[in-house]
């Protein structure tokens, strides 16, 4: 973590930025392994030019930060203390003289920025963000071994999908099942709400599982993932249910056939829109451009949506170390969709699949 630390305060020197306060759950974690959802409460890390860092959290979770094995001060508060007078006196203490404050614009709220500003009248406030995707972007060995692992549970959560298909078994009751099993192997929580749609609804990339039961002939979509030691893992698998008809067969194709290309293409160098193009141009060629209504794919790691955005227009080239998913789609209204999809890690000279559950079409019986 020190190392992290260093990084970012090499950065605030260069950029003559005197405290740097990070405040989202997933920035927190990277630079100190404090993994925390503080609700309403203020929490944070607070990071100096030459001082020791400090983290500032409500009393009560003081002994969860000391357990990461944080060596540096913990400023605890109660719920009837202003945090911000704590926040404060820390600074104070440092004897630093705080001009700049570099913040995550994007996540803390203006009233919390506005009691940042209370405090030192005459601040400026720059944006952290940049740095911060830059040096979560290449994950380092320990790193991919969580995203390893965190993969192989997001492929058994399918596996339970699968064998949980039956005629009249609705979406929910094929969610509870996947998270039961996936909390019995030590699974706390998911990457996001687990998504099992079927027949029609498929055709929502972001559809809501209900009480729709699963009817012969149906698609059957999963989307999961977990959160595991604070990485997140994200696959999809699309299954059709006792049968398949001709024109669903054609769309499971080109998206199978698409997915293969964008990962075939994702190698160090390769443009980032590149990718993007690679699965495009196969569901285009097809007839089914109008119908692929996202981008390719997105970073993965602490956040299961983080830094890069995998789009068409993003000309910033793969890095070894860079892990993102492939899940290119098509979702025809009114009859139904097909997504496939895999988290990406990116080696020296091509990439690693992480997930593995298999991709070939399965017409469950």
């Amino acid at each position: 973590m020190e190392k992290r630390i260093n990084e970012l305060t090499n950065w605030m020197k260069q950029e003559n930025i005197e405290f740097a306060f990070i405040t989202s759950t997933a920035n927190i974690y990277y630079l100190s392994k404090f993994y925390t959802h503080p609700h309403e409460r203020v929490a944070g890390v607070g990071v100096f030019q030459n001082e020791e860092p400090f983290i500032i959290c409500p009393k009560m979770e003081m002994a969860s930060a000391r357990n990461t094995g944080w060596s540096f001060e913990i400023v605890g508060y109660d719920d009837t203390e202003n945090p911000w007078e704590f926040i404060h006196n820390a600074i104070q203490k440092r004897k630093v003289s705080v001009a700049t404050i570099a913040i995550e614009k994007e996540h803390l709220s203006f009233e919390r920025g506005e009691k940042l500003q209370n405090l030192f009248p005459n601040v400026e406030f720059k944006a952290v963000e940049d740095k911060l995707n830059e040096l979560r972007l290449i994950k380092d060995e320990s790193e991919l071994a969580i995203l390893r692992e965190a993969a192989k549970l997001a492929d058994f959560g399918v596996e339970v999908g699968v064998s949980a298909i039956k005629e009249g078994v609705t979406e929910l009751e094929i969610v509870a099942k996947i998270e039961y099993e996936l909390k019995r192997k030590g699974v706390r929580e998911m990457s996001f709400s687990t998504m099992v749609l079927t027949g029609a609804k498929t055709a929502a990339p972001h559809g809501v599982p209900g009480l729709d039961d699963i009817k012969k002939g149906d698609l059957v979509l999963f989307d999961l993932g977990v959160i595991l030691d604070g990485y997140c893992s994200d696959i999809t698998r699309t299954v059709a249910y006792h049968s398949i008809n001709e024109k669903q067969q054609e769309v499971y194709d080109t998206v199978l056939k698409a997915q293969l290309a964008a990962v075939e293409a994702s190698k160090p160098g390769t443009e980032i829109g590149i990718i993007d193009k690679a699965a495009r141009d196969i569901i285009r060629a097809a007839g089914y451009g109008e119908y692929f209504t996202h981008r390719i794919g997105h970073g993965l790691g602490i956040d299961v949506h983080e830094f890069p955005s995998l789009n068409a227009t993003n000309t910033n080239p793969l890095r070894t170390g860079m892990t993102y998913t492939i899940e290119p789609g098509i979702y025809i209204p009114n009859i139904g969709g097909v997504r496939i999809e895999d988290d990406i890690y990116i080696t020296d000279s091509g990439c690693e699949v992480l997930t593995k559950y298999p991709k070939e079409l399965q017409i469950v019986k």
